[in-house]
């Protein structure tokens, strides 16, 4: 048997990204729509730390219905907004937007959309990875090098070898007068060509 969508108390979240700016109109919006308690912040969306909405995601109970007035009042992003609407939907409860009619996971066509979302999402990131690593590789043709620059110079590696092996100079010795760990020299050298 299906679940029951969420018919609960609407909770309401508000935010804006500035000090400067107002959370009235939100406000006043959520509690026109029936919110019963209204949980507000002022801080960017793209900062990671909004401890309202933890705090509302942390007191959902099994048919809330959180409720915005925007869908960017809640997420920065859509995976960001996925990753919320499982939140919500774990606890049992649903979202509903007041500006996007079609978010509201309260009827089975808002299911619907966000779970068409979730799928462009996935796709989206496949596509990412798929450039990143066909990007690599290309790269990589054309004789880029990946990960950190070498702490020594091929000429550098070359005095080294000749000082301690031509010269018999200790590694350690060779390390110190090239501002190295010795282990950074036995790399560079390799460490078949050295006694450890």
């Amino acid at each position: 048997m299906p679940k029951k969508p969420p018919a609960g108390p609407l909770i309401g979240y508000a935010r804006v990204s500035t000090q400067g700016q107002d959370l009235v109109q939100q406000r006043v919006m959520l509690r026109e729509a029936g919110c019963t308690r209204v949980f507000e912040e002022k801080v960017s969306g793209a900062k990671r730390g909004r401890p309202e909405l933890g705090r509302l995601l942390d007191h959902l109970r099994a048919g809330d219905v959180v409720t915005v007035t925007r869908l960017d009042r809640l997420a920065r992003s859509t995976r960001d907004l996925l990753e919320i609407a499982e939140r919500i939907k774990e606890a049992g409860a649903g979202l509903r937007s007041l500006a996007e009619p079609w978010a509201d996971t309260t009827t089975p066509a808002g299911r619907m959309v966000l779970t068409v979302f979730a799928g462009i999402a996935d796709f989206e990131r496949s596509l990412i990875v798929e450039r990143t690593s066909a990007g690599r590789i290309a790269a990589k043709a054309r004789g880029v090098r990946f990960g950190p620059r070498p702490s020594l110079s091929a000429e550098q590696i070359g005095h080294a070898r000749q000082l301690i092996e031509g010269d018999g100079k200790p590694v350690a010795e060779v390390a110190r007068l090239l501002g190295v760990h010795r282990a950074t020299l036995y790399r560079a050298l390799g460490t078949n060509s050295l006694e450890m």
